[in-house]
């Protein structure tokens, strides 16, 4: 692995895929998100959903355990790279989270990442900060999440 297969501008990186069950749902929404459409099939029928869905924290933070498992596998292989290998630090943030479509109980979801942009850090020399998109899709391939996403990156 190099520093320019970290930093690859443009490549959909595939983090994986996460069916979402009624019973995660209810769970996650119980500790987080407790609306009703979360909660209860009856309450969700009635509601402008129609169904159970999961909360769209829920699919974000799908996203996030799913990104993380991908980063340690490219950290595990062999770094072929000058220098030290490159360290992922922390996310200054992310801005225009959207969940355009609800995910529905028994949904499956794909997720993936893009790096869009990335750039030295004057106020932090040896780091870069790396713009991604992450996304992800339901089974019909419709997008049930896009937000742009911003990490620290010793390298």
């Amino acid at each position: 692995m190099t520093l320019d297969q970290y930093l690859s501008l443009g490549e959909t990186i595939p983090l994986g895929t996460h069916t979402f069950d009624v019973g995660s749902i209810k769970e996650f929404a119980a500790k987080w998100d407790p609306q009703p459409f979360h909660l209860d099939e009856e309450l969700a029928r009635h509601s402008v959903f129609g169904a159970l869905c999961a909360s769209g924290w829920h699919t974000a933070s799908v996203w996030m355990k799913l990104n993380l498992a991908q980063q340690d596998k490219a950290t595990a292989q062999a770094w072929d790279g000058p220098g030290p290998r490159p360290e992922f630090g922390p996310s200054p943030g992310f801005q225009n989270l959207r969940w355009p479509k609800p995910v529905f109980a028994g949904e499956t979801v794909s997720y993936s990442r893009k790096v869009t942009a990335h750039r030295r850090m004057a106020s932090r020399p040896g780091w870069r900060i790396v713009t991604t998109l992450a996304e992800a899709y339901d089974s019909t391939g419709d997008k049930v999440l896009e937000f742009e996403s911003a990490v620290l990156l010793r390298a």
